[in-house]
């Protein structure tokens, strides 16, 4: 299946006051969540534009490509919002891992607990 965009980004959606808004990435085949990651208006257009994911870099204060260093690439599949319009959840076809780890996910440490 190829992603294909609906127009503009909805009106619904609700960046916080830096203009950001949490995307959480997921496989779309194996439902594994892979990372989260922030966008904001200009990274979810490229994504909508190019079917591949684009997020903002808080601490790097710029746009990044995933995967344009790595060769991981992430193509978008299908891209949802939450209820409230505040968070975003983007199931992928990943080229490789997500994590700059090596991790196929960057959910890869458990807190163990006694219970």
């Amino acid at each position: 299946m190829s992603f294909r965009p609906e127009g503009e980004i909805p009106t619904e959606l609700q960046f916080n006051e830096d203009g950001l808004i949490p995307a959480i990435v997921q496989d779309a085949t194996s439902g594994r969540v892979l990372m989260l990651a922030w966008m904001n208006e200009a990274s979810l257009r490229l994504t909508l534009e190019q079917g591949e994911t684009w997020f903002w870099s808080r601490s790097r204060g710029e746009l990044w490509h995933k995967g344009a260093t790595s060769g991981n690439i992430q193509k978008v599949r299908e891209l949802y919002y939450d209820c409230d319009g505040d968070t975003l959840l983007v199931k992928v076809d990943a080229a490789g891992p997500a994590c700059h780890t090596g991790e196929v996910s960057c959910f890869f440490r458990k807190i163990e607990t006694d219970q």
